[in-house]
């Protein structure tokens, strides 16, 4: 068996159980665990989405982990609901896949006291499409399916607004937040991991760098991509009482190193930004 097969633990999740998984968050705090007697740091568990996450936590595992005393098991989710869960549960010990608006989204719907260790990336998002070649070219009544979720939808619309083509209150978060909509554009509310198969059927797609990626999409097909300004980098998650955790400190490190910066630029160019020290 390969390493990156020995790192890698299937956890079998159903994009639409939403609700099920925010129900079935418990209070109890994860047991803590000792340090190894060889004076390493031990083991860590990571959930993450495959790419670019898990590809991410591979690596540093593979080239970087060992000289810290590290060692990473990534515990793959395939959906954006489960992984935090999961965290409060202590079936992980830490997850990188949200930006912090998501994670206070999670921590208000379902109770939870989630913490952001720092920022790691940014999954730049894209608006793409089979038949434009340009935002400029939407036209009339023109269709475009975004994310069914508060924070990627508050994103989607923001970037439109930003170009002009809508207009939303501060606030908003879902199709009742858009006040102008002067080229009547109808919006589609898509669960994000299915939003690239919405593609056929639309006119334009907004879809995160985490699902564009496996899909094949690629930055030139993107006709308005999302700049590197953005305020939804990714952060590292864990809970309160592992945010000094010996392990979860030197992940962020590890994460955030000059070496992990330089593989994140050559891996996937433009559509993973890694954070600036």
């Amino acid at each position: 068996m390969t390493s990156t097969l020995r790192r890698r633990v299937a956890t079998t999740v159903v994009a639409g159980a939403a609700a099920l998984a925010l129900a079935a968050c418990s209070s109890g705090a994860p047991a803590e665990t000792e340090a190894p007697e060889d004076g390493s740091l031990g083991t860590i568990r990571v959930g993450a989405l495959p790419v670019p996450a898990g590809d991410m936590l591979t690596w540093v595992d593979e080239n970087l982990a060992a000289e810290a005393g590290l060692d990473i098991e990534w515990v793959e989710f395939t959906d954006y609901y489960t992984p935090n869960p999961a965290l409060t549960d202590g079936s992980t010990e830490a997850n990188l896949f949200q930006n912090a608006t998501f994670m206070e989204t999670y921590n208000s719907q379902a109770g939870g006291s989630l913490v952001s260790i720092g920022e790691v990336y940014l999954p730049a998002a894209a608006f793409y499409s089979e038949s434009l070649t340009s935002i400029d070219e939407l036209g009339e009544g023109a269709t475009i399916a975004i994310p069914n979720d508060p924070t990627n939808e508050a994103r989607a619309l923001e970037i439109l607004a930003a170009e002009g083509l809508i207009e939303i209150a501060d606030d908003a978060t879902n199709l009742d937040g858009i006040t102008e909509n002067p080229s009547n554009f109808q919006f589609t509310e898509v669960e994000n991991a299915t939003l690239p198969l919405a593609l056929p059927d639309n006119d334009a797609v907004f879809v995160t760098a985490s699902f564009a990626l496996p899909a094949g999409l690629t930055q030139e097909q993107a006709i308005l991509t999302e700049g590197d300004d953005s305020e939804y980098f990714n952060i590292l998650a864990t809970t309160p009482e592992l945010e000094d955790d010996p392990r979860v400190e030197a992940l962020y490190e590890l994460l955030t190193s000059e070496e992990t910066q330089a593989y994140i630029l050559e891996t996937w160019g433009g559509l993973i930004v890694p954070v600036s020290e």
